[in-house]
């Protein structure tokens, strides 16, 4: 009996060994797991610290992404973008799909919001379309494809997550006001439908958020030297993700996760095409892009062609492009190749990640910001971070605490003077070109874009430079809200520029650059033929020399609508008056007290 008691005292005791060997385990595996989740946070906090990742409550551990699947598809909505390279939504798209096994879903949609010539013209839709093409072509190399949904987001998107049973939606952020109210929306539809949303930045150098963050009181920099010292204290942007981190191998001859494999009744499908052009589409034609040339355009959209026009800007003059590039100094009368890199519209759409720019052009360069080609991509910063700072109000005079309020007038007061600006027929030479290559090509020389801008504006119009913004907002392929608005404020001298007596002559600049007007020859044909002298002021040109060159102002070119000499002289005492009104008010300008000097022209 004595020796059953002892046997079961062991036992006893050696449960409880277990028991208090199991409690410890557990304890140990839940400090661990604790210790590596805090550690795991400690290097996201720090990142954000560097500037390398923005924190979000939308941003959670693969492991949790994991547990939350219910293993449906995982679909990535491409909206700006359209590129594979450093795609940091398709990268933790990538994780989260290997980890929960699912299919990813590559999706855009043709939302009607834009479908309309009045707010986007035929040569950016079609630069749009070549560009959605071009990332199908090169998804389609790793056994997937980008599948066409047209229509409203908030309708035809959340029914394809319904109708595949997404487990979850990744995307790009966009600071735009349209784009931030679509995409709360669809947060909030995708909740109710239990879908998992989940995104990154990527448009720009930096989290928008996070150099928010790093501004005193959280008030973006007005002027571009206190932007630069906000780049000088957040250091380099991260290294952009290559095609090999962005797909999760080592290289891409390696085999891919089977998540990349998109379902065949997918590609088979016609629902999901996606038009070349926008005579193939019905419903593109239905929305208004019926007989609209678009073959003047100068650039082809996409992924693979910006890859190709970086490289070979690198390259330009052994280097010395990239080495020596300054900005002002380029010119704006060439047009074949143009001067500038010409990659604006493909960071537009992020056809090419600002981030692989920046990291290929940084330890080349010898010139310094601003001037320098890292100069250009810190502007796009810079409007970038103020646009989302400022909200929607910052594309309008009204409400807008940067912009000066100015009496200008209105495109229904002068509806022939704006008509004709628009459509490149003021009896100017250089600005008609300048308009006409916009009209076009859906490009412009950011000097040629200078000065139509203060032509319509301060120049000689007094036109609101609201109504110019509208304009290039409809033909310039790299229309981008924010950098539209800021260019437009600076050169009416509403914002961020006060030296409102530098009026770019539409006469004498363009001499400085293109003697013999073979810009203006290129843009105007009816001037072909009028001898370099009066090429930019036809007018002056005798009655033979006109008939001659079979082109007769007033006949066969209009008249100057304006005199430039006299518009200028009182549109310069009308900024005196407005900078005055001004003084006080909280307009962002190095300088607010108006300038006493004569005016200058440009």
């Amino acid at each position: 009996r004595d020796d059953v008691r002892w046997d079961r005292t062991r036992v006893v005791m050696l449960l409880m060994s277990f028991v208090s060997i199991g409690i410890g385990w557990s304890r140990i595996q839940v400090r661990t797991q604790r210790k590596n989740s805090l550690y795991r946070h400690r290097l996201q906090f720090e990142s954000v610290l560097r500037g390398k990742r923005s924190w979000s409550s939308s941003e959670t551990s693969m492991n949790d992404q994991k547990s939350q699947s219910n293993h449906g598809p995982v679909v990535v909505w491409f909206r700006k973008g359209l590129r594979i390279h450093d795609n940091l939504a398709l990268a933790s798209a990538v994780k989260y799909a290997t980890q929960s096994k699912s299919t990813i879903l590559p999706v855009f949609t043709l939302d009607p919001y834009f479908l309309d010539p009045e707010k986007v013209g035929a040569v950016r839709l079609s630069f749009l379309l070549e560009s959605l093409c071009d990332l199908d072509l090169n998804l389609k190399k790793f056994g997937s494809a980008l599948l066409l949904l047209k229509g409203s987001p908030d309708s035809v998107l959340i029914d394809f997550l319904q109708s595949k049973n997404a487990s979850a939606l990744y995307f790009e952020r966009d600071s735009e006001p349209y784009a931030k109210k679509r995409d709360a929306e669809i947060v909030q539809l995708c909740e109710k439908s239990n879908v998992k949303v989940f995104t990154e930045h990527g448009h720009t150098l930096f989290d928008l958020e996070y150099l928010l963050k790093q501004c005193t009181n959280k008030k973006a920099p007005s002027s571009m030297p206190e932007f630069l010292r906000l780049m000088d204290s957040v250091g380099n942007p991260e290294t952009p993700l290559s095609l090999e981190r962005v797909l999760g191998v080592s290289n891409t001859n390696e085999k891919l996760d089977p998540c990349l494999q998109i379902p065949a009744e997918y590609l088979d499908s016609d629902s999901f095409k996606i038009p070349k052009s926008l005579e193939d589409d019905e419903d593109l034609v239905k929305s208004g892009y019926r007989n609209i040339d678009a073959s003047g355009a100068k650039f082809k959209g996409g992924e693979s062609e910006a890859l190709l026009m970086l490289e070979s800007f690198c390259k330009r003059d052994s280097g010395k492009a990239v080495e020596q590039f300054s900005k002002p100094h380029t010119s704006p009368c060439a047009f074949d190749p143009q001067s500038t890199t010409g990659l604006s519209a493909y960071l537009k759409f992020g056809c090419i990640s600002a981030r692989r720019f920046f990291h290929r052009i940084v330890s080349k360069a010898k010139t310094q910001p601003p001037v320098s080609l890292v100069g250009q991509l810190y502007w796009r910063e810079h409007f970038y971070l103020l646009g989302y700072a400022h909200g929607a109000s910052f594309s309008t005079m009204k409400g807008n605490a940067l912009c000066r309020q100015i009496d200008w007038r209105t495109t229904e007061e002068e509806p022939d003077f704006a008509r004709a600006w628009e459509e490149g027929r003021t009896g100017f030479p250089w600005i008609d070109a300048c308009m006409r290559q916009l009209r076009q090509e859906g490009w412009l020389h950011h000097l040629a874009r200078h000065s139509v801008a203060c032509f319509l504006t301060r120049g000689d119009l007094w036109i609101s430079w609201e109504f110019g913004q509208k304009v290039f907002d409809r033909y310039l392929i790299d229309a981008d809200w924010s950098i539209n608005a800021a260019n437009w404020m600076w050169l009416s001298c509403s914002a961020f520029f006060h030296q409102y007596f530098r009026v770019y002559s539409p006469i004498a600049f363009p001499k400085k650059y293109d003697k013999s007007g073979h810009f203006v020859r290129k843009y105007v044909p009816e001037l072909k033929d009028i001898p370099d002298k009066y090429i930019y002021e036809p007018w002056n040109a005798p009655a033979d020399v006109q008939k001659k060159a079979k082109c007769v102002v007033g006949i066969d070119y209009p008249r100057p609508i304006v005199d430039h000499s006299v518009a200028s002289k009182q549109n310069m005492d009308r900024m005196s008056i407005a900078f005055a009104a001004n003084k006080e008010s909280n307009a962002s300008t190095s300088k607010t007290t108006p300038p006493t000097k004569r005016m200058k022209k440009a």
